[in-house]
């Protein structure tokens, strides 16, 4: 294609998105508004959120005293008086009552609390839409007015977006198939044994009732297996802590794992005030993080991790720190570094610097800082 052709479409071009501009705009306006409210409609939700998973767990401690109690006054009628006798199991129930009213709060809460935030992300797209599109608009006017050589440019620098987005679409589809994985292997064959398990309690129950309580006790703890490997699937998509309790408890939680499964010890240490940051802020440092303890897990052979967070009033400082096997620093991590290259992103997205130092048996040191608005 020669410029005079390139030149004819981009003046076509301009006709068009002249004639869009305002309707873009109007776009804008009224998506960011709805955003403002649904970011506040979330906050609220989050904040009631936290109050009723407190509220269960007293519930839940209070209902398991309750019932406690109860045994005790089953296994010695004789001790307690039926007034007593009464209370107790009124008390029992009422608890039990309680706290089914409480789930049941908490679950429509987090219910309400994903559905805004699937809105809040959709809104934020056509949000980040709009504003590139009009942004794009003064840009590509800007380009042709000045100069044809600037339009060539911009158009190479939209095909390089193009091959990048091919790259993150096929890092979802790897990531998909991981987790697709991950339940096929994991929950999915454990709850297709309980299934098989349970119908031999059934058949045991009627001709063997010591065998079927074993086989009981057994498939409960199956059960907690499966329950926990679950948990894990769903804490590494998207923790619920990091959107109910912040950045600092979701990584000691992660950490805890990490030991659990390892048995490398961690620190995590906060400097200066902790506070609540945007949720895109605490996703993507949670994602740095993991990335570089699932690194250290992974290869460095290391017993200790150090995590420590410093917060200052515009800056978020991170350093974590093993005293693992370390490597040889250069330039260039190369292509099949993607660890380190997806935390290097993720700082970029993040508008911070990322600064790795390792050295061969002494271990590594990546140091973060973030500017928080």
């Amino acid at each position: 294609m020669d410029m005079n052709t390139l030149d004819k479409i981009v003046k076509n071009t301009i006709a068009a998105v002249e004639n869009g501009k305002t309707q873009i705009y109007d776009i804008y306006e009224a998506a960011r508004n709805e955003v403002e409210n649904i970011k506040k409609d979330v906050e609220r939700i989050k904040q009631e959120t936290v109050s009723i998973i407190f509220t269960v767990d007293d519930l839940e401690k209070k209902e398991r005293r309750s019932r406690l109690k109860l045994m005790e006054v089953s296994r010695n009628f004789s001790v307690f008086t039926e007034e007593d006798i009464k209370a107790v199991y009124d008390d029992a129930k009422n608890y039990q009552i309680q706290l089914a009213v409480a789930r049941a709060q908490e679950q429509n809460l987090r219910r309400q609390r994903d559905e805004l935030e699937v809105r809040l992300r959709s809104l934020k797209n056509t949000v980040a839409k709009a504003e590139g599109l009009t942004t794009q608009v003064g840009a590509v006017l800007g380009y042709l007015g000045d100069e044809m050589g600037n339009v060539v440019m911009k158009i190479e620098s939209l095909q390089q977006s193009q091959v990048f987005g091919a790259k993150i679409i096929k890092a979802q589809e790897e990531e998909r198939r991981r987790v697709s994985r991950e339940i096929h292997d994991g929950p999915a064959q454990a709850m297709a044994n309980i299934v098989f398990r349970a119908e031999v309690c059934e058949r045991l129950i009627d001709i063997d009732v010591i065998r079927a309580k074993k086989e009981i006790t057994d498939l409960r703890e199956q059960v907690r297996m499966c329950l926990k490997e679950t948990r894990k699937i769903i804490f590494d998509l998207r923790p619920m802590t990091l959107d109910d309790l912040g950045l600092i408890p979701t990584m000691k939680r992660f950490l805890d794992a990490v030991k659990e499964r390892s048995g490398i010890i961690s620190e995590v240490r906060v400097l200066g005030t902790e506070r609540r940051l945007d949720s895109y802020v605490e996703t993507g440092l949670f994602r740095i993080f993991q990335e570089a303890v699932t690194n250290i897990e992974k290869h460095a052979k290391a017993s200790i991790i150090s995590l420590v967070i410093e917060f200052r009033s515009n800056l978020l400082f991170a350093t974590i720190e093993d005293n693992g096997e370390g490597f040889e620093m250069v330039d260039n991590f190369g292509s099949e570094s993607f660890g380190l290259l997806g935390m290097q992103e993720r700082v970029n997205l993040l508008n911070g610097e990322l600064t790795i130092k390792s050295e061969l048996t002494v271990g590594t040191k990546i140091i973060i800082k973030v500017n928080l608005k």
